[in-house]
């Protein structure tokens, strides 16, 4: 019993959606699953939130290594990224990723990214968006931790109006 706990509290931190009806399916009983599911989902992002402004730092600190390190056909781009007159010409290159960052930033925001997180993007997806976007917001984490509550009532919700699909 300790192990399919556990292995739902390691589910819930990555992606939190689909593991309460996991739990009940592999015979959890229903508290011990919403127990789990809750402390795997607020521990997943505390993990990965806290963990995501280190990473960053060292990926912007560890960029002109990697670059020196890097094949022929990649130096060029590296060394547009680096020139000193970079600095005073803010000039954004856009690639396909920063794109969608950006266009998702736009259209859905603080909020977007919180009421998201638990249902469509991943719990280590919303804990980097959130870090990196809005990391001087005061409640972030706070409403993020409500986010993953709201939305594991919701799903137990919808578990007690249609029983017989997940305890069968």
């Amino acid at each position: 019993m300790v192990i399919k706990i556990l292995h739902v509290v390691l589910l819930a931190s990555v992606k939190y959606f689909f593991t309460l009806p996991y739990a009940m399916i592999i015979g959890l009983e229903y508290e011990q699953a919403v127990l789990s599911v809750l402390t795997g989902g607020i521990g997943g992002f505390l993990f990965f939130y806290y963990l995501s402004k280190p990473l960053i730092r060292g990926f912007n600190s560890a960029f002109p290594f990697l670059c020196r390190l890097a094949p022929v056909s990649l130096k060029t781009r590296c060394q547009k990224f680096f020139k000193p007159n970079r600095i005073n010409r803010k000039v954004k290159i856009f690639t396909r990723k920063n794109r969608l960052l950006a266009r998702f930033k736009r259209a859905y925001g603080f909020w977007g990214i919180i009421i998201t997180t638990p249902l469509f993007l991943t719990i280590p997806l919303g804990a980097f968006l959130a870090g990196k976007y809005y990391s001087n917001r005061k409640h972030l984490v706070l409403y993020m931790i409500l986010s993953i509550v709201g939305w594991g009532v919701v799903l137990s919700g919808i578990i007690h109006l249609f029983p017989g699909v997940f305890l069968d």
